[in-house]
């Protein structure tokens, strides 16, 4: 493992080793993270410690059930762009429908439900989160848009009320007013975590919808996610006949810190999955120094000549938690 493998922060590796543990909210650094903590209010579950998200619109009933057996951690529901202002009514129809069929089916194999709503300020959005409320069915996943500000997160979470426990919020960072408010949006109590929406950011920054591009919001938004103890998931890679630039998005959004990313079609799975999976070098090399900390009892060791301290050894307990192959920490 080199130094720049393990220069990871010690807060950020722990609180994402608990995520990937426990499906319980990362604590902050300095503190825990307000929430529910009952089972059943758990956070989207991983498998093997990745996080991806299947996208289908709202519009196309047919396809919910497949997408959530589709190897992706969080089946996600659209109301929202992919849903034209004409259908929204009948889509939200059909997402509803789905959510008192999952209810009944109760399907434990399955991806976690999740919803992405139109923006709260919208009639249409009103209309979802009313919806929602009235018949009592929620998914697992709430995913706001355009949030830019706590206000937005909390009003959700009240009409929300009781059934918080059941739902979690997760926001959708996709303006420049929403990165340069980070701080009071993730200060919320409510929030379980965030997802980028290079799109939508691109369009209101009126910048290219390239990597370059977007690297300084997308790295503001990990870093901030890692400051306040929640999960980022990064956007979408839109062409699907490029395989090439979906895993080198992916291998970007992973290094800045990003737990997962965010499919549009079934086929991008695999690349996003092997991507934010560990390598089989990084697996080894962690689990060499988790072995190695084990054997000195606590006290800083080396492992292929690296001075191996606390630090690096809760960087390696993450590796090895996101690979699903957990060591159990040693007594102090």
């Amino acid at each position: 493992m080199t130094t720049e493998d393990t220069s990871l922060r010690v807060e950020e590796a722990a609180s994402t080793a608990s995520f990937l543990e426990t499906g319980d909210p990362p604590a902050a650094a300095g503190g825990t993270r307000n929430g529910p903590s009952s089972p059943e209010s758990s956070l989207v579950e991983t498998s093997g410690g990745r996080c991806t998200w299947l996208v289908t619109p709202g519009r196309t009933p047919q396809r919910f059930a497949a997408s959530r057996h589709s190897g992706a951690d969080v089946a996600l529901m659209d109301l929202e762009d992919s849903v034209p202002p004409a259908e929204k009514d009948a889509a939200r129809a059909n997402v509803l429908a789905h959510l008192g069929q999952d209810r009944e089916a109760g399907d434990g194999r399955a991806a976690a439900l999740g919803l992405r709503v139109n923006a709260p300020s919208t009639v249409h959005g009103l209309k979802d989160l009313v919806g929602l409320a009235e018949s009592g069915l929620w998914p697992v996943v709430l995913l706001v848009p355009k949030v830019e500000s706590s206000r937005d997160v909390e009003l959700v979470a009240q009409i929300m009320e009781a059934n918080r426990k059941l739902c979690q919020i997760w926001a959708l960072i996709e303006t420049p007013r929403a990165i340069e408010n980070l701080t009071d949006i993730l200060r919320s109590p409510a929030l379980a975590g965030v997802l980028f929406g290079a799109a939508d950011y691109a369009a209101a920054a009126g910048c290219r919808l390239s990597s370059k591009a977007l690297w300084h919001p997308r790295a503001l938004l990990a870093m901030g996610a890692a400051a306040a103890g929640v999960p980022a998931i990064d956007s979408p890679y839109f062409d699907l006949r490029n395989p090439d630039g979906l895993q080198r998005e992916s291998k970007e959004a992973r290094d800045l810190g990003f737990l997962g990313k965010v499919a549009i079609h079934p086929r991008q799975l695999h690349t996003i999955q092997t991507t934010f999976r560990p390598s089989e070098h990084d697996l080894a090399a962690a689990r060499a120094v988790v072995s190695a900390a084990e054997a000195a009892d606590g006290a800083i060791t080396t492992v292929d000549g690296h001075m191996v301290g606390p630090p690096l050894v809760a960087t390696a307990r993450a590796i090895t938690a996101r690979a699903g192959d957990i060591p159990a920490p040693t007594d102090s």
